[in-house]
């Protein structure tokens, strides 16, 4: 058997599992607004309006309009110290970055394997067969439909609806060797829940300026800014 085989054989060139989950701050660094730091306003709206079934069901072209400029406003911002940093990690980790994040920073910031629960600003999707989902970098008004007829509308998980892939971020959090949260409240579920997902034995690591209480073992708490408290970790993680 040759060396190569041995080696295999034995898991020594096996890669450690980091999942890591990111909420708004990770990107409120780079210049993106988020809500809940604006007492339930999201750019001046009250987020029901512009994120929830009946907020497009009561004015389509205000919804339109309003993801049309988050879409052009995503453009004038670049990822931060904290999305290039994760980035490094795939050096020496095999890593899956689970995001609430609607916006393209972590792919920008040259992450391979990305998973957006709450969807995708840069993605819209057909209203009459929702399977129908295409890349977007310019605006969309009403009018604009799939091939089938539908209504386009934002790529995005709104407040009242399911999230499809949290069985599968569920899935992915069990098999972490590191379990990594980085910018989110733990107070919005689904996502909050992962967690619970990972193995007790496993490290955890909150990276939060102001993190909220978390009842979880194993953890250790970075009250640090993203840019400076992931950066800290990778360095010590690859070193």
């Amino acid at each position: 058997m040759s060396n190569i085989l041995i080696k295999e054989k034995r898991g020594f060139d096996k890669k450690k599992k980091i999942v890591v989950l990111t909420g708004a701050g990770i990107s409120q660094e780079s210049g993106i607004q988020t809500f809940r730091d604006a007492d339930g306003l999201w750019e001046g709206h009250d987020v029901m309006e512009v994120a929830s079934p009946e907020g497009w069901h009561n004015n389509m072209e205000l919804v339109l309009d309003f993801y049309n400029q988050r879409r052009a406003q995503l453009n004038t911002v670049n990822p931060n110290e904290a999305h290039l940093a994760l980035a490094e990690l795939e050096e020496k980790y095999e890593v899956t970055i689970i995001t609430q994040n609607v916006d393209d920073l972590h792919e920008r910031g040259g992450s391979s394997n990305v998973l957006h629960l709450h969807g995708e600003l840069k993605k819209v999707r057909s209203t009459l067969d929702p399977s129908l989902i295409y890349d977007c970098t310019t605006d969309v008004n009403k009018g604009d439909k799939c091939e089938k007829g539908g209504q386009l509308r934002p790529h995005i998980v709104w407040f009242g609806e399911a999230v499809p892939l949290i069985e599968v971020s569920a899935d992915i959090c069990m098999t972490a060797d590191i379990f990594i949260i980085v910018g989110t409240s733990m107070q919005v579920y689904p996502a909050a829940g992962l967690v619970n997902y990972v193995e007790t034995n496993v490290p955890k690591f909150f990276i939060d300026p102001k993190p909220a209480s978390v009842n979880v073992p194993n953890l250790s708490v970075i009250t640090k800014k993203a840019s400076v408290g992931v950066r800290m970790l990778v360095d010590e993680l690859l070193n």
